[in-house]
């Protein structure tokens, strides 16, 4: 058994919080970069070019890459054999979020949903929490945009849809986004199991490398196909037309029953902010 303080997991917790929200990952930079250079239709391009610019001043002087620092979102992988000591792992995350986003000056964008009050802090953070193999802690910090969230779906389809009308589901949600996500986005999608574990399923799709296709073969031909026809919508960057609307389509799946097809669609903005470590 190994035991590890809930202050160094509320120590971690902070640094995500920081460098997601200043330097986007390199996956989403190298296809940022692709993006800018591939694109023909002078606007779009144009606007590819202020967002790389944006990009780069924000992690030059270690500033928001985006003004909505978002609702944080922590996915904690905890290995079985580990014991916290000091603090409940709730308490641990949120004290991080805490400090990060009071030192930084982040916007703090959690209220109660009926009176709207702030929370002052940015916390609840939203926790997803895997009990695994081993005695190791791996921390995922997703901080989520609500320009982006909102624009998200869940379909209960039936059976008889099948893949044909898992793909449809997908693109119609990002036809129906338009250019309110902050476009080129990045579509984290779930399929099968509940209501519920289909929603963490999509957002959990989100913290895989871009540009990787899920292990099964159908499951990657349906990311490919869903791929292309988004970008066959002509949304573009931020609305304005063009060759790519979105820059990926990640895929999750699990057993469902056998009377349902559950599909969420978690939309993502071009700032796909995600940061990782292992304690």
């Amino acid at each position: 058994m190994r035991t590890i303080q809930a202050a160094a997991l509320t120590d971690a917790v902070a640094k995500l919080c920081i460098q997601a929200n200043t330097h986007l990952p390199e996956d989403i930079v190298s296809a940022l970069d692709a993006t800018r250079q591939n694109e023909p239709w002078p606007l779009a391009k144009e606007t590819l070019g202020l967002l790389w610019e944006n990009m780069e001043l924000a992690e030059e002087k270690n500033l928001p890459v985006c003004q909505d620092t978002g609702y944080a979102v922590v996915l904690a992988e905890i290995g079985q054999n580990v014991h916290i000591e000091g603090a409940p792992l709730a308490d641990a995350v949120n004290s991080g979020v805490r400090r990060a986003y009071e030192d930084f000056r982040f916007r703090k964008s959690v209220c109660d949903p009926l009176t709207r009050v702030n929370t002052t802090d940015n916390t609840p953070a939203a926790m997803h929490t895997e009990i695994v193999a081993g005695e190791k802690v791996r921390l995922t910090f997703l901080p989520k945009g609500f320009g982006s969230e909102n624009m998200s779906r869940l379909y209960m389809l039936t059976p008889s849809q099948g893949v044909q009308g898992v793909i449809d589901s997908i693109v119609e949600t990002v036809r129906l986004a338009g250019s309110r996500p902050c476009p080129p986005v990045v579509c984290g999608v779930g399929i099968g199991g509940t209501f519920d574990t289909c929603a963490y399923l999509a957002k959990k799709a989100l913290t895989r490398e871009l540009g990787t296709h899920n292990p099964r073969a159908d499951v990657a031909a349906i990311e490919r196909e869903a791929l292309a026809k988004i970008n066959a919508l002509g949304i573009g960057p931020q609305g304005f037309g063009g060759k790519v609307t979105a820059l990926g389509v990640l895929c999750e799946v699990a057993p469902t029953h056998i009377a349902g097809l559950p599909v969420a669609v978690n939309i993502q903005c071009h700032c796909m902010r995600c940061a990782r470590c292992e304690l």
